[in-house]
């Protein structure tokens, strides 16, 4: 079956709060939302998200290269040629690792939609309901406490607090947490690129001190900083979690053969595809690297399609999937209740936007 058209559309959806990292402070997610229509009327959707911080893709440049370069190079082509097709977007240009996810999305929904099955299903996956932390926003120790009572109140085990803006005031902030809340639940440390290698190792060996109940740490370093982050690894006996420094399988394999970090973080938007997520998993996996499927600030449609992933891929062990819980989004409730993430049973992703 071919593609027939495809086009897209922008959307504003505000925070529930002002979302806050080492990187950004987010108030709002600008999204793009895809649609591809099949000849026999099929839809398929997916969406990009402009993170300029992290991704580099704007808004601008989202719409142009899915006008220009993206969507010309698959109409026409048969859905049945995921692989393909695949192909042809991850090498159509360099980067735009958004734009590329948004239409992977679309091309694997309206594919699981013509096979009449949900997307894990797709990926070989059994299981169909997930359990997701919460992120603990960077603030004053006082305010993060509080949002960590509330999540803990929710139902949440396992917390992610975003820490990586004064090194001594992040150590403040995990002991005021760990004094509220001790060592019932699992804390999970991402300085989003806040450290350089030397302060990192000197954090991280005064949360060991302290015997904080942490599971990992996220993105110590910056991203370009792969021997740093194999600095700190080498120096500490918390697992070190590379986010930032992998976006394609090449990355992943550079990690797995500097033994630059202990866990991967996936995210669709980094990766551009579903296939090359799934490929960092694998890669990962014959390393004993285990990976967690992590999202920036997104729609809930790109969230709940890599929950599908999630579910399906035997080395994704770890869940950070809480953006559609911070949104102003009606439809998140459907999926998203708390720590429980439940997928839907019917064809494809599983979710169609309202808008279009």
């Amino acid at each position: 079956m071919k593609i027939r058209e495809a086009h897209f559309f922008t959307e504003h959806t505000p925070l529930k709060k002002p979302f806050k990292t080492a990187v950004r402070t987010a108030t709002k997610i600008n999204s793009i939302t895809v649609k591809i229509t099949l000849e026999n009327g099929t839809t398929g959707y997916g969406t990009a998200v402009a993170t300029e911080a992290v991704t580099g893709d704007s808004l601008q440049g989202i719409n142009s290269i899915l006008d220009n370069i993206l969507f010309p190079s698959i109409i026409g082509n048969d859905i049945e040629n995921i692989g393909v097709n695949e192909k042809i977007i991850q090498t159509s240009c360099v980067g735009n690792t958004s734009a590329k996810a948004a239409l992977s999305m679309a091309l694997y929904d309206a594919y699981a939609k013509q096979l009449n099955v949900p997307l894990y299903q797709i990926f070989g996956g059994k299981v169909n309901t997930l359990v997701n932390d919460m992120t603990i926003s960077i603030n004053e120790p006082s305010e993060m406490v509080q949002d960590a009572k509330k999540a803990v109140a929710q139902g949440f085990t396992t917390l992610k607090i975003k820490v990586g803006i004064n090194g001594q005031k992040d150590i403040e902030r995990i002991q005021s947490i760990y004094d509220e809340l001790g060592n019932d639940i699992i804390l999970r440390i991402d300085a989003n690129q806040g450290w350089n290698a030397k302060e990192a190792v000197k954090i991280i060996g005064e949360f060991e001190k302290r015997n904080f109940p942490i599971e990992f740490i996220e993105q110590p370093v910056p991203q370009h900083d792969i021997q740093g982050l194999k600095f700190v690894r080498d120096r500490v006996n918390i697992p070190i979690m590379a986010d930032e420094s992998v976006y394609s399988a090449k990355d992943a394999i550079e990690i797995v053969k500097l033994q630059a970090a202990d866990l991967i973080n996936i995210k669709l938007m980094k990766a551009g595809s579903l296939s090359e997520a799934y490929k960092i998993a694998s890669i990962a996996e014959t390393a004993g690297i285990e990976c967690m499927l992590g999202a920036m600030m997104e729609s809930t449609l790109s969230v709940l399609a890599a929950a599908h992933l999630a579910a399906a891929h035997p080395n994704i062990t770890k869940i950070d999937l809480d953006p559609p819980l911070w949104l102003n989004d009606n439809q998140a409730n459907l999926y998203f209740q708390n720590s429980k993430i439940q997928l839907p049973e019917v064809a494809g992703i599983g979710l169609n936007p309202v808008s279009l």
